[in-house]
């Protein structure tokens, strides 16, 4: 089984951090395929960042020709996913709704720790499109930057923890979810320090884009997810075959620990092999 999972920013650091993480939760068949965005930006904290990583992450996607079984969309509240439905016939699994789906498991309700004050709007919205926001005691802030949280991990991991606490001690929550894929491997670490479950919405998103595969479903196409036509749409995607990707287009794979990874561990190509049942050439990707 392969799985994309696809950064909404352009730092492929930070897509080999979020991989690192999750591939020490896939089963040892399971391969993780990180895709950074050609263009962008290097941290998403705004709408317009986050409506242009949209279109890169959708970019990213068709660009990958190789077989994979799901693709795991790792921005916290951010836009695209409707638009990277349309294009998939694989099963998608957004983070922000896949970890909020898994706190409401573990508890009656529910606070979000991420980035800026500014981005809890927008986590907000996504919550009340995806009919998740009742639950949601609080969307609290740490006051970094994505690009700061990649810089100084220490601070980041203390400012979460702060947040937490207060989160769970003044406003009721019952779990903790962090609301930012530069917080994966967090989890544990503040889960201790507050007393309350702490769901990672990269790894959570990554193990349920896998059950779903194992499970034979796949996202639905019909209505107002029926695909585009693309036949008009030109050029698609943005990269081209003369022209190719950045070194932060790359693709970066992981396995799981129990099973050596192909090529050195780390390639930067996309990685080759047959389709197999289930697993068309390109994701069921529709193209023009």
């Amino acid at each position: 089984m392969r799985i994309l999972l696809v950064n909404v920013n352009t730092c492929v650091e930070a897509t080999e951090a979020m991989v690192d993480v999750a591939c020490h939760h896939v089963h040892s068949d399971t391969e993780v395929v990180g895709l950074t965005p050609a263009f962008g930006s290097a941290g998403v904290d705004t709408n317009m960042q986050s409506l242009l990583a949209a279109v890169g992450v959708m970019d990213a996607v068709a660009s990958y020709h190789e077989p994979y079984d799901a693709v795991v969309l790792a921005g916290f509240g951010e836009h695209g996913r409707e638009g990277l439905q349309e294009l998939l016939r694989v099963p998608l699994v957004d983070i922000t709704e896949s970890a909020v789906h898994v706190a409401m498991m573990l508890g009656r309700t529910f606070s979000v720790i991420t980035t800026l004050p500014r981005s809890a709007g927008q986590i907000e919205d996504r919550l009340l499109l995806a009919g998740l926001r009742q639950r949601c005691t609080s969307i609290r802030s740490v006051g970094l930057s994505t690009r700061e949280l990649d810089r100084d991990p220490d601070a980041a991991s203390a400012a979460v923890v702060e947040a937490a606490r207060a989160a769970v001690e003044h406003d009721g929550a019952e779990v903790v979810v962090l609301g930012c894929g530069g917080l994966a491997g967090l989890d544990a670490h503040v889960s201790r320090e507050v007393g309350v479950p702490v769901v990672d919405p990269v790894t959570t998103g990554v193990v349920l884009a896998e059950s779903l595969v194992r499970l034979g479903l796949r996202t639905s196409n019909l209505g107002s997810c029926a695909p585009p036509d693309l036949s008009e749409t030109s050029p698609w995607p943005l990269r081209t075959s003369d022209s190719p990707p950045p070194s932060s287009g790359s693709a970066l794979l992981r396995t799981s620990p129990q099973r050596p990874a192909k090529a050195g561990h780390l390639v930067a190509k996309p990685v080759t092999g047959p389709a197999g049942p289930g697993r068309p050439g390109n994701g069921g990707i529709d193209t023009p």
